[in-house]
């Protein structure tokens, strides 16, 4: 059942992977306010949670998220939308943890801005994907048009953008904006099965370092690239999970990694002050 009125609800397993859901199937999962809140107020609890290592971001029923709520899009039609009083869509990407989507049905509009914003994105076969702002008057919103491009190129990225078409997850995956096809009822299965080993065999703070280092290296030149990972190198040398990552391989048993101190800043590691995201306006 839904937490309330917030629409979503979670859980986590017996190795550290939490399963969030958006959880309003009557109205398919359609993105509000309340479901935009409690979505974020679940990642920053696991973001500062040690029992958490991995997060699945699904949908319950048949749809992930087709976008907007009608009933938002009706009332909010013509009127503008108050978006310097809600959460920035960016808060997914600056969570310390891997996030893994398990898209389990129709992903369009502001469902595929947070589909996009997963680390690795599992999708059942047939399900509908549309960018759909173009065919309601809308702009590339939420930095689509700096996102879609990185993963399939620029032609690719207009192509979505600028159609709004419907496609395929089978196309896709041929373009690279899901990572793994899953058979029908299986995608979940499919996503929390790379995600508990994840959780089992990678050091939380190996991977926070790592997905820093590559959402941050995207625009920086080689050498500054090459100064960072250096930084992390000597921060990751000095750690007891790199001890711990070699005895348990050569004794061939699961390693015991530290969980994720709720304080750890990945930034840091790499030396690093990133800029703050701009806010939208008023």
């Amino acid at each position: 059942m839904a937490d309330g009125p917030e629409l979503v609800r979670h859980e986590v397993d017996d190795v550290g992977v939490m399963t969030v859901t958006l959880d309003d199937p009557e109205n398919r999962n359609g993105w509000s306010p309340n479901m935009e809140n409690a979505y974020f107020a679940v990642l920053d609890a696991a973001a500062v949670d040690p029992a958490v290592r991995v997060v699945v971001l699904t949908g319950a029923g048949r749809s992930f998220c087709p976008g907007l709520a009608m009933s938002r899009l009706t009332s909010n039609a013509g009127q503008g939308l108050r978006i310097a009083d809600r959460r920035p869509q960016y808060t997914p990407r600056l969570f310390p943890k891997p996030l893994i989507a398990a898209i389990n049905g129709a992903c369009a509009g502001i469902g595929l801005v947070q589909a996009l914003q997963c680390d690795v994105r599992f999708a059942v076969r047939g399900a509908k994907f549309t960018t759909a702002f173009s065919r309601r008057g809308l702009s590339a919103e939420y930095n689509l048009a700096w996102v879609l491009p990185r993963l399939i190129g620029t032609e690719n990225a207009l192509d979505l953008l600028l159609s709004a078409r419907t496609f395929l997850a089978e196309e896709a995956h041929a373009l690279g904006l899901v990572s793994r096809l899953s058979e029908p009822d299986q995608t979940l299965t499919d996503a929390l099965a790379y995600a508990r080993d994840l959780a089992v065999n990678c050091a939380p703070t190996a991977m926070s370092v790592i997905r820093q280092q590559v959402y941050a290296d995207l625009d920086v030149d080689f050498n500054e690239g090459l100064r960072r990972s250096f930084a992390a190198m000597a921060f990751m040398n000095s750690q007891p999970d790199m001890v711990e990552g070699v005895a348990s391989f050569k004794e061939r048993r699961p390693p015991n990694f530290r969980p994720l101190p709720a304080d750890f800043d990945p930034a840091a590691v790499l030396d690093i002050t990133p800029e703050p995201f701009p806010r939208p306006p008023a």
